[in-house]
């Protein structure tokens, strides 16, 4: 719920500050130019147009301590000096740190996102010549080779090149320098005053942009990057804008853009069949990246076709920022699931959400008042449809104060969560980062006085507008006003709160209505007397974090919190969950979404998903269907839509659209042990729950380009219907040697091949996958709490040696208990030979619970079993009661009561 926003190839939409408070602005459409084109950027624009710097590495200067390698490179021309610092870490990653050599002062260096100091390897000299110094670490298989000129750096393992660094000379390092006495408006103006619009941006350190370019050898698709509306394979860039990397407000996103959105993670990953690559900028300015794929389709036609064969395939990253320091990590692999796990070492590991946030959630901008929040409560009942939480947007406040109720429309706040908390449902409420002006309200002093507020470049409050009106903004770059702002989610403080209540962080780009680009100005000033233009990519992550730490307070460090936020950055996966942030209700926005979501996935940002029906605009009851159908099979599943949308709760459609949706949601409460334990290997490995083919089938080129479909986890394989009126789905099943099963019909089919699938409006396109194990609840209940109860289902789908195995994770669904007294169950169940395990996957978990398996169905069964056969530790074996359905080759043994945290078998004969 943002600021309607208008941008290239966006459709005519209004800015949602006007809408607000005069509909008839929502019908007009403005062209006015709100965002910056790359051409826009001063700095962009220097790099790009300047000369190619020629760079010399000093070997001389070279030395080698436990800490890595550093040594001095001169640029000839200005006689500029940096310090390159080389580290290579225990977790097979490599930084490259490029600072100057003796700065004026110090430059930015991103803090907080690297969860620690990663741990460096012993460097040793391998080789040395007047041209290079070539170290290694380790085992040896993995080198780091310097050149003297033009300076490079080459990453080698087992003697090939995998990645140069400054392959095409790119690399670009300002210096800081002492303002001028006085400012002359000629050509070197701009390197301390920039205008866009009417804004002027005054820079106190003058121009501070930095550049490098890596060649990444062998690889030709390359992933990542988030966030854009875009496909999840990266383009080449020549044709036309940059990615950009700059956190801002943007409502009714183009599609199928490069411009910036609401978060950044300047992670890079490259794929080939043998092998995974990833490259980290840690930067949070204001950042572009040029792509350059050799041999590029199209690029070259001269290039005769035997020729264009014999040609390596590379790829060309190029960083452009606007300050700091150059920080890259390349993040060796090789594996993708190694990479994943790499970089979860360096930003840390997603969050484990509560049980209930990855139910379903219901919101609007804004539910009317608690009456209406009952009604929508006692809706979902009425109609027998699941969920777990209701959300308030922005009018629940008094007067846009955060912290507040609106004394009219939600009197008494903690007796509606209480109400919603006797049904065993939470509630949500939006924190935003912007503090109305006004002095008579006590947090607004208390903010003010305790000097937690950004400030201008003249030493003043930095005021903006923003749904209050005149708003302050916090400084949560200051670990004062982190703290501050955690402690203000008190019980005793937030007055109207309970431990049911929980948050979501919108508009926190930071969004200011009336500011350049919607956002803050980059000289502002922030904590430490840093620039905004330093931080800006960070401001999110900050009000995240602290709302996150807030919560945890709140409980005394017992109970996970959950928070939404809009705007991210990498490290934010610690902190919850992220949203795709303002879309429309048109099927582009529904197909573009997963993409979006799998981006976000393999950069480490794994809670995630796409406003249900479009924020704003009216879905048709058909593309609202296939939207439930879509966003059940995401990690956050919430439906949303703006005031000026009509009422969409899922029994407003007519009873068919109801028993579509109804459906979909029940299936996601079904499946949630199986999301659940996906979260908890995220957690404790870095995996992303949803995942794009190439991660399971890293050999297969076949899925490298895919992007409409995508597994999650490892077991199902979900192709969503994204387009009107379809009859049939193409869905690419991978692996000569896999076997898929239609979850519904428990068809077979043989991987390698495309399958055609009949579809109606009813249909979602799900396979499970031979050689797995799924777990389901046997029962959908009406929120969370109540599944907890039910027994499992399991699905036992067998490869083509027969065999299968999965894991099943239990907790209670909400505490630090699983983390701080390791009261958690973990399981394996496999399959082999005809006979199902359960066994413990972990022995360090002590949670004894009494959850029961009630029926196991096992597919692929390819005779007839004579007999089903219990065996349990202690007890006599037992015949189990079984169905065998020879249409399908499937095995139903039923009326089980197992329970899931012993060991048992089950023997088919």
């Amino acid at each position: 719920m943002d600021c309607f926003h208008s941008i290239p190839d966006a459709p005519d939409v209004p800015d949602e500050a006007d809408v607000a408070d005069d509909p008839e602005k929502g019908k007009k459409g403005k062209k006015e130019k709100i965002f910056k084109t790359s051409d826009d950027v001063a700095f962009y624009r220097r790099q790009m147009q300047g000369p190619n710097l020629q760079h010399r590495a000093l070997l001389d200067t070279m030395e080698v301590t436990e800490k890595g390698a550093c040594v001095q490179l001169l640029e000839s021309d200005s006689q500029t000096r940096l310090l390159l610092s080389l580290s290579p870490c225990k977790n097979d990653t490599v930084r490259i740190l490029i600072d100057e050599l003796q700065p004026i002062k110090a430059r930015y260096r991103v803090p907080d996102v690297l969860t620690g100091e990663p741990q460096c390897e012993q460097l040793r000299v391998e080789r040395r010549t007047e041209d290079s110094v070539t170290l290694s670490w380790s085992s040896g298989r993995h080198q780091v080779r310097v050149w003297h000129f033009p300076f490079r750096l080459e990453l080698l393992c087992d003697d090939e090149v995998m990645v140069t660094f400054n392959s095409k000379s790119k690399l670009w390092f300002e210096k800081l320098r002492d303002p001028p006495s006085e400012l002359q408006e000629d050509e070197t103006s701009s390197l301390w005053k920039e205008t866009f619009q009417q804004f002027v941006d005054v820079k106190a350190n003058g121009p501070s942009s930095i550049g490098a370019d890596l060649c990444l050898h062998g690889f030709n698709h390359v992933y990542g990057l988030p966030e854009h509306a875009d496909s999840l394979q990266l383009r080449d860039t020549r044709d036309g804008e940059p990615y950009r990397l700059y956190n801002l407000d943007v409502f009714a996103y183009g599609v199928y853009s490069r411009f910036g959105l609401y978060g950044s993670v300047p992670l890079l990953l490259a794929h080939k069949p043998d092998r995974t690559l990833g490259v980290f900028w840690l930067n949070a300015s204001e950042t572009f990246v040029n792509l350059r794929y050799s041999p590029a389709d199209g690029q070259d036609d001269q290039t005769p076709s035997v020729e264009k064969r014999c040609l390596q395939p590379e790829t060309d990253v190029h960083w452009l920022s606007e300050s700091g320091v150059i920080d890259c990590m390349v993040l060796l692999g090789p594996s993708p699931q190694q990479l994943f796990s790499q970089y979860a070492q360096l930003t840390g590991y997603q969050a484990m959400p509560p049980l209930f946030a990855l139910g379903y959630h219901q919101c609007r901008w804004n539910y009317n008042d608690e009456a209406d929040v009952k009604a929508v409560d006692a809706g979902f009942d009425d109609h027998n449809i699941p969920y777990d939480v209701i959300w308030l947007d922005i009018e629940h406040t008094h007067e846009k104060r955060y912290f507040t109720w609106d004394p009219v429309c939600f009197p008494e706040p903690a007796r509606l969560q209480q109400y919603l908390g006797y049904k065993k449902r939470k509630l949500v409420v939006i924190s935003d980062p912007h503090f109305k002006t006004d002095p008579d309200w006590s947090l607004y002093r208390e903010a003010r006085d305790g000097g937690h507020f950004v400030k201008n470049r003249e030493g003043d409050l930095f005021k903006g507008l923003c749904w209050p009106g005149e708003s302050c903004y916090l400084d949560f770059s200051s670990p004062a006003t982190r703290e501050w702002y955690s402690r203000c989610f008190g019980l005793d403080k937030y007055k109207g709160s309970t431990p049911l209540l929980f948050v979501w962080n919108d508009m926190n780009e930071p969004s200011v209505f009336h500011g350049p680009e919607k956002t803050m100005p980059k000289d502002a000033v922030h904590y430490g007397g840093w620039e905004h233009r330093e931080l800006h990519n960070l401001y999110g992550f900050y009000q995240h974090m602290a709302t996150a730490e807030g919560l945890i307070m709140r409980s005394g460090g017992k109970e996970r919190p959950f928070v939404l936020a809009r705007s991210f950055f990498a490290g934010s996966q610690r902190f919850g969950a992220v949203w795709t942030g303002d879309n429309v209700a048109t099927w582009e926005y529904l197909k573009i979404s997963i993409p979006m979501l799998l981006s976000l996935n393999v950069t480490g940002i794994m809670f995630c998903g796409a406003d249900v029906g479009g924020f704003f605009w009216d879905p048709d009851p058909e593309l609202l269907v296939r939207w439930y159908q879509a966003g059940a099979l995401q990690p956050f599943f919430r439906g949303h839509c703006a005031k000026l949308s009509k009422r969409r709760e899922p029994w407003l459609f007519g009873e068919e659209v109801t028993a579509a949706i109804r459906s979909v949601i029940q299936e996601r409460y079904c499946l949630l042990p199986f999301w659940y334990t996906l979260f908890y290997q995220a957690h404790t490995s870095g995996v992303p729950p949803l995942r794009p083919l190439w991660v399971e089938f890293p050999r297969e080129e076949s899925t490298f380009a895919i992007d409409n479909q995508y597994m999650i986890g490892g077991a199902l394989l979900a192709c969503p219907v994204v387009e009107r009126s379809v009859q049939e789905v193409k869905v690419l099943l991978p692996g000569d040697d896999e076997i898929w099963y239609d979850i519904d019909s428990k068809e077979a089919h043989e991987g390698g091949k495309t399958v055609t699938l009949p579809v109606t409006l009813d249909t979602v396109p799900v396979f499970q996958r031979g050689g797995s194990v799924v777990c389901r609840a046997a029962a959908s209940g009406s929120c969370t709490a109540q599944l907890q109860s039910f027994p499992l289902s399991i699905t036992v789908a067998l490869n083509s040696q027969g065999a299968a195995d999965g894991e099943l994770y239990l907790d209670d669904g909400h505490s630090f208990n699983y983390r701080d007294k390791k009261a958690f169950c973990l399981r394996r169940f496999s399959m082999h030979s005809g006979r199902l395990r359960c066994r413990p996957a972990s022995e360090d978990g002590t949670f004894d619970c009494d959850t029961v398996v009630q029926s196991v169905t096992i597919l692929g069964v390819k005779s007839k079993a004579s007999t089903a056969t219990v065996h349990l530790s202690g007890t006599k074996d037992t015949a189990a009661v079984f169905q065998y359905t020879d249409t399908c080759n499937m095995l139903t043994v039923s009326e089980l009561n197992l329970r899931a945290s012993q060991d048992w078998d089950i023997q088919i004969g």
